[in-house]
């Protein structure tokens, strides 16, 4: 047994379980070739030791903090370059904690605090991210090339007393990326505000009471654990922590976070009080799941967030055809504890059969994944489980989702996935005239594909009508907002939707766009840049910054920014752009060209208005054309499209607006009361 000082180095993969459970070996094979690539030569250079492997991760030793901390540098670096290619549901990603640490070595292991302390940072850290502790970064900070970012303390646990956290930044003169690019602009003055900007959205994210939500009835949903011998029965826990978050959703005077938030915690091992600090609520509801047959136990506790203090906890044993019965008695009691009962009683959930609630679980947990294997599949769970129950509202309204889901991604024909998408909603709504994400779905519809944004007003009105602090519903009707130049409405309607769903990438991702046009550019860079920090690949953001730097005159910064862009359609958009801006005619059309060859069809909108920032006013109009015949849903957002501002003075625009229903007169009339929750 030998007891020493060393630098500890944890690492983990994010999202081992739901990539496992995606495509288990292609998984396993892309982790073992990174670490072959990667992690092995990168240890073995800045002279480490792999102490053990954890299946998903490893643990290492270094005789220094700067040896880990550079090779965590070029290992994280190395990862993102390695799946900058691969979809974003198969892309691995990897969180590092790094401690300096005294430690017992004893059979090829290491033991002691440090080891914690590494492990708890690593838990800590976000995708792509290095976490170090005060100590690691008291003897890096001043001989590295990198930059830190001070987090404050955490409080972590095993550990009596709060743990100083220092995030890692790239090297600003070497790398390139979201924080790379907020080092550099720190070193100007004139850019400090972004700086402080992302410092502040940081921040918000991982601080406590930051949110007025915290200080009003709230509460995050866990996913509930599943207790079961199968662990394919992971989907009925799941489904019942979804059915729960929807009951509670469905009160007014409750703030619910919602589900991708509370989703992102599943499988992590963190402290009660630090996702109630990163939510921004109140209360934490967790539990877990035990189905044997035709019999389940559920538990339940309700959790203060700022403390950990256990404020109630119930169990029930059923039979499986009362499980409705269980969720409305759970919703209700967690109701009652938070006193809100006087305000009304908890919703109740929609009878079916059971057999038909197992398959509208399963295919409601497919449908998450986003993938077309997934979405197939979804769909003929859905058909099986109103097969069994055509009366099912709520499987009809899943269906027409997962319909109009599958189109917005081009795995349907447009005409043919929207009619079978309107065909579902419109059968919900004849069985359940109150099915809000039916009404939603409509509104969906009629604005990408039907080009009826009065249908679509009215939809989403009844929606939110019906569901009134459903962030997913409130996300929707943002856009119709924004389409209808209703901006700062559509601004506080998204503040809101991240206030509820803070680790949701794609909604920092909206809030940077309404954030952008509304002229308030560093705002919106900073929530891009929220965005990838939460997911490096999140598609469009690193595009959606590059257009924020054209409109601030930096066409260099620019370029070099949609050069990062993983999603093929934006990157070459982006290179047709920032390559005319510089005017580097060759390259911008070389990357027009690729765009055209390669996404005609399902890009023409955005190919129309390429070619109207390059000043071409007669091909932008031709594919304008283009667009209205294949009907791309981009026309939606025609007249909040700052690109197309050199057609602004053509005669042809203003008949063309007219055409579609976009001109700024038929905006003006449309009526869309835009409301936020009290």
């Amino acid at each position: 047994m030998e007891r020493r000082l060393t630098a500890i180095f944890a690492l983990d993969m994010v999202g081992y379980g739901r990539l496992m459970e995606l495509d288990e070996a292609y998984t396993l094979a892309r982790h073992e070739s990174i670490g072959a690539e990667l992690f092995d030569p990168a240890i073995s250079k800045h002279h480490g030791r792999l102490v053990k492997n954890t299946g998903d991760g490893f643990l290492a030793e270094f005789p220094s903090a700067v040896d880990a901390v550079e090779c965590a540098a070029e290992i994280q670096q190395g990862v993102s370059e390695h799946e900058a290619d691969v979809a974003t549901e198969r892309r691995l990603a990897y969180r590092i904690g790094i401690a300096i640490g005294d430690i017992v070595a004893k059979d090829g292991d290491i033991y002691g605090g440090g080891v914690i302390i590494a492990s708890r940072l690593e838990s800590l850290a976000g995708p792509g991210q290095i976490l170090i502790s005060d100590h690691a970064y008291g003897q890096v900070h001043n001989k590295v090339e990198l930059g830190f970012e001070d987090l404050g303390p955490h409080s972590v646990k095993n550990l009596q007393k709060p743990l100083r956290v220092y995030r890692v930044l790239w090297d600003p003169a070497a790398a390139s990326g979201p924080i790379a690019r907020a080092w550099r602009r720190h070193q100007t003055a004139a850019q400090v505000v972004l700086l402080a900007a992302v410092a502040i959205v940081t921040a918000w994210l991982i601080m406590p009471n930051r949110n007025p939500i915290a200080t009003v009835p709230s509460i995050a949903v866990l996913p509930f654990v599943n207790m079961s011998s199968d662990p394919e029965q992971e989907y009925f826990s799941d489904g019942i922590t979804e059915e729960l978050l929807n009951l509670l959703g469905q009160i007014p005077e409750l703030q619910v976070a919602a589900r991708t938030s509370s989703f992102s915690f599943k499988g992590q091992n963190l402290e009660i009080p630090e996702i109630a600090n990163r939510l921004n609520v109140a209360h934490v509801l967790e539990g877990s799941v035990r189905r044997d047959g035709d019999e389940v136990r559920i538990t339940a506790q309700l959790i203060r967030g700022e403390d950990g203090f256990h404020v109630w906890s119930d169990s029930w044993d059923r039979a499986l055809d009362d499980i409705f019965q269980v969720q409305d008695d759970i919703a209700a009691d967690v109701v009652a504890q938070l006193r809100v009962t006087l305000l009304g009683d908890a919703p109740s959930l929609e009878p079916t059969d059971p057999e038909a609630y197992a398959l509208y679980l399963q295919a409601r947990q497919l449908g998450h994944q986003r993938t077309a294997e997934a979405f197939e599949r979804s769909v003929q769970l859905y058909r099986d489980a109103l097969a069994i129950d055509p009366e099912y509202a709520t499987a009809w309204a899943g269906l027409a989702g997962t319909y109009a889901f599958q189109t917005g991604a081009y795995l349907l024909p447009f005409h043919e996935g929207y009619r079978l998408a309107h065909e579902a909603a419109n059968r919900a709504l004849a069985i359940d005239p109150d099915n809000a994400e039916a009404h939603a779905y409509l509104g969906y519809i009629a604005m990408h594909h039907e080009s009826d944004l009065v249908a679509a007003a009215r939809h989403y009105e009844q929606a939110l009508d019906l569901a009134p602090t459903n962030p997913d519903i409130m996300a929707l009707a943002a856009r119709l907002a924004s389409n209808l130049g209703l901006v700062e409405e559509s601004v506080r309607l998204m503040e809101y939707v991240v206030a509820r769903d803070p680790v949701n990438p794609g909604n920092h991702t909206w809030l940077g766009s309404e954030y952008r046009r509304a002229g308030r550019i560093e705002e919106s860079i900073a929530s891009f840049e929220t965005a990838l920090s939460l997911s490096p690949g999140q598609a469009g953001a690193h595009y959606a910054i590059g257009v924020a730097q054209l409109m601030m005159g930096e066409p260099e910064a620019a370029l070099d920014e949609v050069r990062l862009e993983s999603t093929e359609w934006y990157r070459l958009t982006g290179l047709v752009l920032a390559n005319h801006a510089l005017g580097r005619a060759d390259e911008s059309d070389s990357a027009l060209q690729e765009l055209i060859e390669n996404h005609e069809r399902g890009w023409s909108y955005q190919i129309a208005y390429a070619l109207a920032y390059r000043g071409e006013t007669d091909r932008a109009f031709e594919w304008l054309d283009r667009a209205v015949e294949y009907n791309d849903p981009g026309l939606a957002e025609i007249s909040r499209q700052s690109l197309f501002s050199n057609l602004y003075d053509d005669p042809k625009w203003l008949p063309f607006l007219e055409s579609i229903g976009k001109s700024p007169a038929q905006l003006a009339a449309i009526e869309f009361e835009v409301r936020l929750p009290d």
